[in-house]
């Protein structure tokens, strides 16, 4: 039986996204997610600031890279994987990072558009198909990517 790891994040990307494929043709799109948080502390409101790289697969990372760029707002729900290894000196290394499920991304602000372009623009980015892999939908106006996973008996 697998134990619960699931993560919902919310932030902005840090970086362009970097989109590659694996050596059998598989999609992989990697971005940094930047994450804050504010509380208040003796003489006012404190910020903190955290980073987060994430990794889509298959058609939601085709989506991301379409979709995402630096400094446009994301949620991401995932979850949390750990890679080990060795390092040139002998000491063992870990890096924890986020295997995106499902990516939302926010409106981006337009200045200088038209209305009827930005809906039109929203309107070509939701039209993509169903292929199995992924479903492109749109919720309150923004598109949503949601990679279609197989059920898993427990």
């Amino acid at each position: 039986m697998n134990n619960l790891n699931s993560i919902l994040i919310e932030g902005n990307m840090v970086r362009e996204p970097l989109f590659r494929t694996t050596p059998k043709g598989t999609p992989v799109c990697t971005f940094s997610l930047a994450s804050n948080r504010f509380f208040k502390q003796d003489s006012g409101l404190e910020k903190e600031v955290s980073f987060f790289e994430v990794e889509t697969w298959a058609k939601l990372a085709e989506a991301c890279n379409n979709l995402g760029k630096k400094g446009r707002g994301v949620r991401v729900v995932g979850r949390l994987k750990q890679d080990r290894w060795t390092g040139n000196d002998g000491k063992s290394r870990s890096r924890i990072s986020i295997v995106a499920e499902h990516v939302e991304f926010r409106p981006e602000l337009k200045k200088d558009i038209e209305p009827a372009a930005i809906a039109a623009e929203a309107a070509a980015e939701a039209t993509q198909e169903y292929d199995g892999d992924a479903i492109l939908t749109e919720t309150n106006g923004v598109p949503v990517m949601t990679e279609v996973l197989e059920p898993v008996t427990f």
